[in-house]
């Protein structure tokens, strides 16, 4: 029953960040929305760390599994994205040094605090 509750509070948050985007026309998707909030919520404390928690761990620890329907869409649209690789490649490369770099910088930046 516990999970049941924890998964609820998250499918709530994801629910209000999906009406919020659609009712405000943002260009965020409303998951998105709906973790921020939950952040927010987690932060002043309107939630409580242990409502959430051991449905984040399940769902963190099989997190390789939500990348499984992304991947099946690279493989069925191949031929359609087989001129753009050295691209995707390049963006690829960019787009992790930018992230390793950023959260390199962010943990040095909460280490100082």
């Amino acid at each position: 029953m516990k999970l049941i509750r924890q998964f609820a509070i998250v499918l709530i948050f994801c629910f209000l960040g999906e009406l919020l985007s659609r009712s405000l026309h943002l260009t965020i998707p409303g998951n998105v929305i709906g973790m921020i909030l939950l952040v927010v919520f987690l932060c002043t404390g309107i939630i409580k760390l242990e409502a959430v928690e051991t449905v984040s761990d399940f769902l963190l620890e099989h997190l390789p599994f939500f990348f499984v329907p992304a991947g099946v869409g690279l493989i069925t649209s191949a031929s359609t994205i087989k001129n753009c690789w050295p691209y995707l490649i390049i963006i690829v490369i960019i787009s992790t040094i930018v992230a390793m770099v950023i959260t390199g910088i962010t943990v040095q930046l909460f280490k100082r605090s």
